[in-house]
């Protein structure tokens, strides 16, 4: 299995870009973060592209890069938290590669993102309840979506790694 693509989603803050990079490594792959790589492409940060295209301008860039990505082989691909949003972003992933829902209740969500500035989604003053209704809106999405659940809550990303990896029979 170590020969198929490994794709991460799951809520802001649940570490897929942390465990992708980690993984990629172990296992000789390329590694892309689909926020990073829109944030390339267009020369600005997430946040600017919300405030001048909204959240559908940022899901059509979204839609369109992760395509993209999911054009090459051999890679690790941590997506945006919303990704799963779009049917077609959903069916691609699932075709393209391996699929880990890497999961973690509303508390850890919390206070993972708590000092992030960067999540426009999370800009309000009640963050946890926004995470809340994210998660409800998503949660079987991301379930529809993955081949394997990971629950990151109380464990270390080198557990979460290690889970990975035994999944893949590695």
């Amino acid at each position: 299995m170590s020969d198929k693509n490994i794709i991460l989603i799951g809520a802001m803050g649940v570490g897929k870009s942390t465990i992708g990079r980690k993984i990629a490594k172990k296992l000789n792959k390329d590694f892309f973060d689909s926020d990073k790589e829109i944030e390339k492409k267009t020369g600005v940060d997430i946040s600017t592209i919300f405030e001048y295209e909204g959240e559908d301008g940022f899901r059509s860039r979204e839609e369109k890069i992760i395509s993209q990505l999911c054009g090459s082989d051999n890679f690790v691909l941590a997506t945006g938290g919303g990704a799963i949003l779009s049917d077609k972003t959903r069916a691609l992933l699932k075709s393209r590669g391996i699929v880990f829902y890497l999961k973690a209740s509303v508390d850890t969500l919390f206070n993972r993102t708590q000092a992030d500035s960067n999540r426009p989604l999370l800009e309000s003053s009640d963050r946890k309840k926004v995470i809340t209704k994210l998660l409800d809106e998503r949660e079987d999405l991301y379930q529809q979506t993955a081949n394997h659940v990971i629950n990151t809550d109380k464990h270390t990303i080198n557990w979460a790694v290690t889970q990975i990896l035994k999944k893949l029979g590695l």
